[in-house]
């Protein structure tokens, strides 16, 4: 524990007599969880979308969350919200679970066994800065495989790669695209919301004890449609259409029906100066990456971008950022309200910025191009009228950690150790072992996109944005 974390929880500790004895009723729950993680683990149904937290089997934690915890270690009622989301995490991820087992197991019992053993933990000082000590999200880097690869020495090949790579993304920016045969996908009709209606709604969604927005119903269907992007799709075959993931029988490998064309969209959030703001994910499949040429190290089965936009308190757009689903190409899109910060120093991965936007308007909307086989995300333009050919629906992305088998049951699309999908194995794993990332170019769960091959550095990190942009939060 760092000297200025003990100093934090000081308080806390200071506060505690003896460790009580624990309730027969928590006794009994703690027992109910340590059964249940056996039948999960056993039927590898495990759901890793969020860390667990050791000797708290009720709580899961985020990368976002995870940075509250100094906040919470000064302020009783932020404890205690915070205390709050983890459980909701842990629920929501042993839905998903329970689920996949297929067993008669009550969600109603997690629910009422997880609040018993935090009242019991949240009275107890010395459980509660333990807590806090433990609430910590892994990093998706390995540093055995970073040592085992002479990291220190491979790493200066390959960023001088991915400088090349860089230069001809920007090229590609530059020229813009070609005449080529594409689709264009859009959301749902909607009718507009004026920016003070997307203000009002931000500024209520934030009224709780961690400051977190988190709009609800109406105002988020209408936060969700303002903001979705359109997809414009340079298609030459199957692949390059998009679809809902389904699993058939006898696969390995969830299929995806371009008949159906879903996008899937979920919430997250970063911090910028004890600040949480909200983040808006949409992400769209593809069948597979097809190989370009004989030997392609990075073709595979599924493909998808990834799309996120960033907000303003006001409901304004201030960066938008996107990748694939395995992590790679990462790249960022900032608006005037994003001044970009320089790198520390030139040997990293830091903030690909191969264009910037305007100042995005009431009622525009990001049109996002995107190359055939490749699915390289190309120049973005704003519209009102983007003029979509198809309307694409919205499907949350939770779905895909229980997905309904056709044979009855359901499964995760993500796997129970370390949130790869099997099966989308890419070749270029085998060259890029020693950046420390595994089976890189796999697709993954979200909570597990580690973005760089050099330098450390995670799609969803509470202060990604923080430590790259200035942000006009005016």
């Amino acid at each position: 524990m760092t000297s200025r974390f003990a100093i934090l929880l000081a308080p806390l500790l200071a506060a505690a007599c003896a460790t009580p004895q624990t309730a027969p009723q928590a006794r009994e729950c703690s027992e109910w969880f340590r059964d249940l993680d056996a039948q999960v683990d056993a039927a590898r149904v495990r759901d890793v979308q969020e860390a667990r937290i050791p000797g708290y089997p009720y709580l899961r934690v985020n990368r976002l969350l995870a940075s509250f915890r100094e906040t919470a270690a000064r302020d009783e009622g932020a404890l205690h919200a915070l205390v709050e989301r983890m459980q909701a995490l842990d629920l929501a991820a042993r839905g998903h679970e329970i689920a996949n087992l297929e067993a008669a197991v009550p969600l109603e019992r997690a629910r009422e066994c997880g609040s018993r053993l935090r009242a019991a933990d949240l009275a107890d000082a010395r459980l509660r800065a333990r807590l806090l000590e433990r609430a910590t999200v892994p990093d998706d880097y390995s540093t055995v495989m970073r040592v085992l690869g002479l990291y220190a020495l491979t790493r200066w090949p390959f960023i001088a790669g991915v400088r090349e790579y860089e230069e001809g993304v920007r090229a590609a920016f530059r020229a813009g695209p070609a005449a080529r045969t594409v689709l264009r996908y859009g959301p749902p009709e909607a009718p507009p919301v004026p920016r003070p209606a997307l203000a009002a709604m931000m500024e209520r969604a934030s009224a709780n004890p961690l400051g977190i927005p988190e709009p609800q119903g109406a105002a988020l269907e209408a936060l969700y449609a303002a903001h979705a992007p359109v997809f414009e799709i340079e298609t030459a075959d199957a692949y390059d259409r998009p679809g809902a993931l389904h699993w058939r029988a006898g696969d390995g490998v969830p299929s995806v029906d371009a008949a159906e064309p879903v996008v899937y969209r979920h919430l997250a959030w970063t911090r910028y100066r004890e600040r949480a703001l909200l983040q808006l994910v949409y992400t769209v499949w593809f069948s597979e990456r097809p190989p370009e040429s004989p030997g392609d190290i990075l073709a595979g089965k599924l493909d998808g971008v990834t799309w996120r936009v960033t907000l303003a308190p006001d409901g304004a757009p201030l960066v938008y950022d996107s990748m694939h689903p395995c992590g790679c190409f990462h790249m960022f899109l900032p608006t005037p309200r994003a001044l970009p910060v320089p790198a520390p120093h030139g040997g990293l991965e830091w903030m690909f910025a191969p264009q910037s936007l305007r100042a995005v308007a009431d009622g525009e909307r990001p049109v996002v191009s995107i190359a055939s086989r490749t699915h390289y995300v190309g120049r973005v333009t704003l519209a009102r009228h983007a003029g979509a050919a198809q309307r694409y629906a919205f499907r949350a992305y939770d779905e895909l950690r229980s997905l309904p088998r056709p044979g009855g049951g359901s499964a995760s699309i993500f796997g129970p150790a370390d949130g790869l999908i099997a099966g989308t194995e890419r070749p270029e794993r085998f060259l890029f072992w020693p950046m420390g990332i595994a089976s890189a170019g796999a697709m993954r769960q979200w909570g597990h996109h580690a973005t760089a091959f050099v330098g450390r550095r995670h799609f969803d990190d509470a202060d990604l944005l923080e430590k790259r942009f200035v942000f006009d939060l005016r």
